[in-house]
């Protein structure tokens, strides 16, 4: 689907964010672990998400939907088999995850996804848990990967970059192998999994960037699945730069280790505002009100990064409209996504009249609030959703409509993108 996007007036008025796409592959893979039932609530159905639903049914565990986002698993007969032939679709999270499941059980499975996630690297989740004495068959440390999962060894790991999906497969094989396994971290990564896992009585401790669990059993308990903040991203950006803009997002997971994004827009000047704060399964969650604003650039780098890797795309537009330079340093992992983010961000963004230049480990942005950007041009999306979504916000701005190719690719993380945008500029 090729999409054309035209200048808006203005976004005006609230909804509910759709649910954490972190949050719910963890909901759901954690409950296969738990040898008993338990009801998700507001799950996520991006395909990545449900790719990680397909698994766990593949792994023996009966899944029901209870309603449009709830459903139920029973995961009594989960692992049964000696053999697994696992589909991961384009889900890095899914296969990196599940990895780290798989290699301390007594089976073989083989974890596959599509032509794009068999270009992602893998090998920075395979050494670790080959020192754990997992094995492993592989393409180039690329998949599709075969384990044949044993019984493991804990091991005392210090991560070369700050990654959520590395530190979480540690982890998980930990959670089924006696002893102590530790993960240490340059910066702290996302501590979804260590809240999860302490919610559902894992033997854990997490503090700053170190992370130590031990042989657990799971409890099977009900869970919520709170708004996914890196999809409510692409509204906050797009309200503060869009003039007339005044929205209010509800039901945002407000992880300290996700709302980079809202450090960050606050430090450039933006209009922004926190409301009803409050715990739901060991996740902070609030009301986000962002209305259009005066911005200023600035330079984004250290232990800042791992809490905003995602949502550096359309920060990158949010910083075109900032008065002055924004410098984003130590994101050379936006390379190892879906795409090359930095060159196909760079790429795309310049055709529409962005001026920005690729750096090593980012980007240089010079911002100014008084020049619009010209558009007029078909963009490519580079089969990543994120860029897709990202491109999206810059055409609300742009003086001529552009074209985003294949567009589709939204439907990986948010099929609901276009309703809600629909909403604000009804």
């Amino acid at each position: 689907m090729n999409l054309t996007v035209y200048k808006s007036s203005g976004l005006n008025g609230e909804f509910i964010i759709p649910p954490d796409k972190s949050i719910s592959h963890r909901a759901a893979m954690f409950s296969a672990l738990t040898d008993g039932i338990v009801e998700v609530d507001n799950y996520s159905l991006g395909a990545d998400c449900i790719s990680t639903l397909n698994i766990i049914k593949a792994l023996g565990c009966e899944v029901d939907f209870i309603s449009e986002n709830r459903i139920k698993i029973n995961a009594q007969n989960a692992f049964k088999k000696d053999r697994y032939n696992l589909d991961c679709g384009n889900s890095g999270t899914s296969m990196r995850l599940f990895s780290g499941i798989l290699a301390s059980r007594d089976l073989e499975a083989r974890l596959y996804g599509d032509e794009s996630l068999s270009k992602r690297p893998m090998k920075r989740i395979i050494i670790p848990l080959e020192l754990m004495g997992a094995k492993f068959k592989h393409n180039q440390y690329k998949a599709p990967l075969v384990i044949k999962g044993k019984e493991l060894f804990p091991i005392d790991y210090k991560t070369p970059v700050a990654s959520a999906q590395v530190k979480s497969c540690i982890l998980l094989a930990g959670l089924n192998t006696y002893g102590e396994t530790k993960v240490t971290e340059p910066f702290l990564s996302r501590d979804h999994t260590e809240r999860m896992l302490a919610y559902l009585d894992a033997d854990i401790e997490y503090s700053q960037n170190i992370s130590k669990i031990r042989k657990s059993v799971l409890t099977p308990k009900n869970l919520k699945v709170c708004g996914d903040i890196s999809s409510a991203a692409f509204f906050m950006v797009a309200a503060a730069i869009v003039p007339n803009s005044d929205i209010l997002i509800k039901n945002v997971g407000l992880n300290p280790t996700r709302t980079g994004i809202v450090d960050v827009m606050q430090k450039m000047g933006a209009d922004i505002e926190i409301l009803d704060k409050k715990l739901i399964c060991n996740e902070e969650v609030g009301d986000i009100r962002v209305r259009t604003s005066e911005l200023k650039g600035i330079t984004i780098e250290g232990e800042i990064i791992p809490r905003l890797i995602d949502e550096l795309p359309v920060i990158a537009v949010l910083a075109s409209q900032a008065c002055g330079s924004t410098i984003v340093k130590d994101a050379s992992d936006l390379r190892n996504k879906e795409s090359d983010r930095i060159k196909c961000l760079v790429s795309e963004l310049k055709k529409i009249g962005v001026q920005i230049e690729e750096t090593e480990d980012g980007f240089v942005i010079e911002g100014n609030v008084n020049s619009k950007l010209e558009g007029g041009c078909e963009t490519e999306c580079y089969h990543d959703h994120r860029l897709a979504m990202s491109l999206y916000i810059a055409g609300l701005i742009c003086q001529k409509p552009i074209v985003i190719n294949q567009f589709q690719w939204v439907d990986i993380s948010f099929p609901e993108f276009l309703k809600f945008m629909d909403i604000l500029q009804a």
